[in-house]
């Protein structure tokens, strides 16, 4: 498979934001093992390109990178391992950079201007962000005149509407908090959680 065929046959991008490297590591490695292997690092995180380094040396791993928002990240992430780049906004030149270096782009998105600015630059992966604040029946909406694309709703999404985003047309979800919600002992089960949701909910849908 294809780097957009492992994201979307995964169900779930996992984001991983921490106060330190050695927390944002262990904290991907917990990912990983309870079997969610689709990871964005943002690179707020301290020592973000280390811990791509790290996931993108295993083989099971699909890691890129999130919260890039200049085209000199794109390139620093690349170099790194990332084989994905995720933004919170709609950047043209981000867009484009990310495409020139062979990556797969997942912008943000919130509007049908920006839909329209984002596949027009030639992204990928349409980043509904934050999910929270819009809600499936926006998703759904914007999904009519941009049909066929593909969505990752983002921000705010918890297992309860796990059902609802793919419903409405997700094709994978971006899961960042939730996971580590309870702390780093409850991220196995977390996972677990929301992966038999998406089952679930993909199982209801077909």
């Amino acid at each position: 498979m294809n780097v957009l065929e492992r994201m979307t046959t995964s169900g779930a991008l996992a984001i991983v934001r921490a106060a330190d490297q050695a927390t944002g590591q262990r904290i991907a490695d917990a990912i990983v093992s309870a079997g969610l292997t689709c990871i964005e690092v943002t690179m707020t995180n301290p020592g973000a390109l280390a811990i791509i380094e790290s996931l993108a040396s295993r083989s099971e791993v699909c890691v890129g990178v999130g919260t890039v928002v200049t085209t000199a990240d794109v390139s620093r992430a690349k170099s790194a391992g990332a084989l994905f780049v995720v933004s919170p906004n709609t950047d043209i030149d981000v867009i484009a950079a990310t495409k020139a270096a062979g990556l797969v782009s997942c912008p943000g998105v919130a509007t049908a201007t920006e839909v329209g600015m984002a596949l027009k630059a030639g992204a990928d992966v349409l980043k509904l962000f934050p999910a929270s604040s819009y809600g499936p029946a926006h998703l759904k909406a914007l999904r009519d005149p941009y049909p066929g694309n593909v969505w990752c709703p983002t921000g705010g999404v918890s297992v309860e509407s796990v059902p609802t985003w793919f419903d409405a047309g997700a094709s994978f979800v971006g899961l960042g908090g939730p996971l580590i919600k309870g702390g780093a002992e409850n991220i196995g089960a977390n996972v677990h959680a929301f992966m038999h949701a998406i089952v679930r909910a993909r199982e209801v849908k077909s």
